[in-house]
């Protein structure tokens, strides 16, 4: 997007009015209160249930949003959950002395939940019983709009013209009792998602793209749970490093331990041993605690009774016998990385360049990030395989069964016919 159209995109929407002449010193922009104070924090049956009552009388959407304890606790459990709906005021539960909030859920059904990157939160919401029937995902929204930042304080602020506050989005949520200006920051996240929503809808009218829209959300909202990663411990960072096999058991080993450390203490799994120290470890294979101590990460706070259950994930790795070592890792089903078309089919390299090419030109028209057009996993499957008579028809099945929507799939096939036939 030009910085005309970011102008034009932003001022379309605000509240504030347009710019100032140049002589006049810009209005500060009001920092934003929660309009019924604080309420209190719902952590009973009780309290819950008259929650419940509250917004099943409620009107029109409702604003929901979660919180976690990223980085302190195990897992990515919500800590407290925010709803804000007309006629029912705000709520901020905990989901720690209220642990099923499927009741919660169950009168909200029918009704549309407005979440800001709605795929961050639904999975924890979804463990305390909470799933929507149909959403509206507000930063998701501003991405197909064509705003280029697209965080909750920054729509709020460009579009409806105020400030919210900083500083409390990555702290310890599980921390009890949660500290008043804590609260006031959650409270205020939900404050004005309606009023941001409908803002929204209203822009995406205008550039008719709100069907595109709703096409997305209908997919978040119904997409199923991830499954579990398979042998997520290759994911460790700095994994590139480990070369040898014996290598990758040490990594398993001591990813696996740490892991059940992590889980029984309820603490993040990098605050029981770093990354860089599994890492350290599988390189250097320490034939003792001595040998493991002086390796980085593993300095002198860590206690002997620590040192010992690291080296012993270290001693089972190296007496595995060689049938039971991991193989290395197995190459992701579907093309090989771009780099090597080149090479292996040049054919399909000069497919993917020509596909790109008419992308990011569509991208540019319709003012949106090219990963929200159409992935890009999906144009290197189709440049690298297409279909075998290139018809529009049969270009459209493809993508589809690549999972693009209606609305990607009438933008993109065209031009991605004819990419694929002008680079044959």
């Amino acid at each position: 997007m030009t910085d005309a159209q970011e102008t034009a995109a932003d001022s379309s929407l605000r509240t504030t009015g347009g710019a100032p002449p140049d002589d006049v010193a810009p209005a500060p922009i009001p920092l934003l209160e929660p309009r019924e104070g604080i309420p209190p924090v719902v952590a009973s049956d009780d309290a819950l249930a008259r929650v419940v009552a509250a917004f099943a009388a409620g009107t029109g959407p409702v604003a929901v949003d979660a919180e976690r304890a990223s980085g302190y606790r195990y897992g990515q459990r919500a800590y407290l959950v925010q709803l804000r709906r007309d006629g029912a005021g705000s709520a901020l539960v905990d989901p720690v002395g209220c642990p099923d909030l499927s009741g919660l859920s169950t009168a909200l059904t029918g009704t549309e939940w407005i979440l800001h990157a709605a795929t961050q939160d639904l999975p924890c919401l979804r463990d305390i019983g909470m799933a929507p029937t149909s959403l509206f995902d507000t930063e998701l929204a501003g991405r197909l709009a064509g705003f280029p930042r697209v965080g909750l304080g920054a729509m709020v602020e460009n579009v409806l013209g105020y400030a919210l506050e900083k500083g409390h989005s990555a702290v310890d949520w599980s921390t009890r009792p949660l500290p008043e200006p804590w609260l006031r920051y959650a409270a205020l996240d939900v404050e004005l998602l309606i009023d941001l929503r409908d803002a929204l809808e209203e822009e995406l009218e205008r550039q008719g793209k709100l069907e595109w829209a709703r096409e997305e959300f209908d997919a978040i909202a119904s997409a199923p749970p991830a499954p579990p990663r398979k042998d997520p411990w290759r994911r460790t960072s700095g994994m590139h490093k480990v070369r040898r096999r014996r290598q990758m058991a040490v990594v398993r080993e001591l990813w696996n331990a740490r892991d059940q450390v992590a889980q029984r203490r309820d603490i993040s799994p990098g605050k029981v041993l770093g990354d860089a120290a599994i890492v350290e470890a599988a390189l250097a294979l320490p034939a003792n605690v001595q040998a493991l101590t002086a390796l980085p990460g593993f300095g002198h706070r860590m206690g002997r009774r620590q040192l010992e259950q690291w080296q012993a994930a270290v001693e089972r790795a190296k007496a595995l016998p060689e049938s039971e070592l991991p193989q290395p890792g197995q190459q992701p089903a579907g093309p090989p990385p771009p780099r090597s078309w080149a090479d292996k089919d040049p054919a399909a390299a000069a497919r993917l360049s020509a596909a790109r090419a008419a992308v990011s030109e569509l991208a540019e028209r319709l003012h949106m990030p090219q990963e929200n057009l159409i992935t890009p996993d999906t144009v290197r499957r189709v440049c690298w395989e297409p279909p075998k008579i290139l018809t529009p028809g049969a270009v459209e099945d493809t993508l589809a069964a690549y999972g693009a929507r209606h609305w990607q799939i009438a933008q993109v096939g065209p031009i991605l016919v004819r990419a694929l036939d002008t680079s044959a």
